[in-house]
């Protein structure tokens, strides 16, 4: 049998223990912002029907779905006309039923309307799973990647709006991150520009290429548009929308100026302003809003369901791209059947801020370490005897690992130093007769003789 050079998928990795540990103390830092503004947590299946996920992304996210090949023969099926014809995109829902979820907040939706009847509404929830895009990978950009969602259905009241601001805020706070933006904008206002136009029509290609503007510059955002329908006296009178400067104020009081023709347009101006208003309601600190809230109309979010209040956060520490976003969709449950169902909700992207917190070296040493202390093995008596003591410490709530085997010590040490275990027991023959325990700092190698009571009263603080 041929040996097979062990390889991973593109865009895909492996996270070794370390890297596990770090990424829980991200997933809990989260989860405890989460539960403390009233989200509970939920769960759905790694992949869904085919027909869930398409059509709610665009036409481009619709390409990046990872379909599942029917199982057996999946060709039997399938038309021989499309098969002569290789029309591999008509040929997939004959191929392909089912396929790995591209989101969190799609299948989300899904869920609401099969549970609506067991659930209280306002429905608020959390989600924190892996989700798939057949993107082309490169830094920051994964295949497989996990999303931490928070969404509530339901409600159509703005102050989830601006909580979403300040869960954003206080969860990449209390990650030790000090610099980053978290952008705001509304897909009204953005319809109102396309409505004074006169291309209310071309919403979708016009936000798809806004929200392009920071991976291909103005040129390239101008040439998509004038391919997708746009004249060049649309562009010369959005260039200026788009280059909004200013404050929020200022920015604000220019786009009423110029979609005061637009009902809608000035609709999405209004609930800018309610949000604001909440937000600077809700914090002790009146600079929050100044510091780390931005009006920035070019943000568009290239998702069709989008509908109100967008959102995305960036880090200005590192070169990232964006690190969260999300915003208000009014009918995504309806095309489920459930009609009039609003929801609102924020993502985090928890690979890019694994990277980021790495890169700024704003991991706590707490983050890395599993185990609290390691007891030495000198002897089989030696084993005997630390057996009790590494019950009481477990019990006492002290991770603890007695080392399995009777090694020379250097190598038993040497396992605590690769472990990084702040703490070793020495228990040799001096320790059995005395009743006390040699217990070595690692970090420092000072070493302390202490009774079994004071070792558990040392290590519980």
């Amino acid at each position: 049998m041929a040996i097979i050079k062990p390889s991973l998928a593109k865009g895909t990795r492996d996270f070794s223990p370390v890297e596990m540990e770090k990424r829980n103390y991200i997933f809990n830092t989260l989860k405890s912002v989460f539960v403390k503004y009233g989200y509970q947590e939920i769960q759905t299946p790694s992949f869904e029907n085919l027909q869930t996920l398409t059509g709610k992304y665009g036409d481009e996210g619709d390409k990046l779905i990872f379909k599942i090949l029917n199982s057996g023969d999946y060709l039997a099926k399938a038309p021989k006309g499309l098969l002569e014809e290789r029309a591999s995109t008509e040929l997939i829902p004959h191929i392909a039923e089912k396929a790995l979820r591209y989101d969190l907040t799609v299948p989300f939706a899904r869920y609401v309307v099969m549970h609506q009847h067991e659930i209280a509404l306002p429905f608020k929830r959390f989600q924190m799973q892996p989700v798939w895009r057949a993107d082309r990978p490169q830094r920051g950009r994964y295949r497989e990647f996990c999303q931490c969602d928070v969404d509530v259905v339901g409600s159509e009241s703005l102050l989830n709006e601006a909580e979403f601001v300040l869960i954003y805020h206080e969860a990449f706070s209390n990650l030790g991150l000090r610099d980053f933006t978290i952008k705001l904008n509304n897909r009204k206002i953005l319809m109102g520009i396309a409505e004074i136009l006169g291309k209310p029509e071309l919403i979708v290609n016009m936000t798809v290429a806004i929200d392009k503007l920071d991976k291909i510059g103005f040129d390239g955002v101008n040439k998509e548009l004038l391919d997708k329908g746009f004249s060049t006296e649309d562009l010369n009178r959005l260039q200026p929308i788009i280059q909004l400067q200013g404050s929020k104020a200022e920015k604000i009081e220019t786009l009423k100026q110029v979609l005061t023709s637009s009902t809608t347009g000035l609709q999405g101006i209004d609930e800018i302003e309610i949000v604001l208003g909440y937000i600077e309601k809700l914090t002790a600190d009146s600079s929050l809003i100044d510091r780390f809230v931005d009006l920035d109309i070019t943000l568009a979010r290239g998702l069709n369901y989008y509908t109100g209040c967008i959102f995305e956060v960036e880090t200005n520490e590192v070169t990232m791209g964006s690190i969260g976003g999300g915003g208000r969709y009014d009918d995504l449950t309806g095309m489920f059947g459930l009609k009039g169902l609003t929801g609102v909700g924020v993502s985090f992207g928890a690979d890019r801020i694994y990277d980021v917190l790495e890169e700024l070296a704003l991991f706590p040493e707490s983050a890395t370490q599993s185990t609290m202390v390691l007891i030495s093995n000198f002897d089989k008596l030696a084993e005997l005897y630390a057996l009790p003591l590494l019950q009481k410490l477990r019990a006492a709530g002290i991770s603890t690992e007695l080392y399995p085997s009777s090694v020379k010590l250097k190598k038993q040490l040497s396992y605590a130093d690769a472990k990084k275990i702040p703490y070793v027991i020495l228990l040799g023959e001096e320790e059995i007769q005395h009743g006390l325990f040699s217990l070595r700092d690692m970090r420092t190698g000072e070493q302390r003789k202490l009774d079994e009571k004071a070792i558990i009263s040392f290590l519980t603080k």
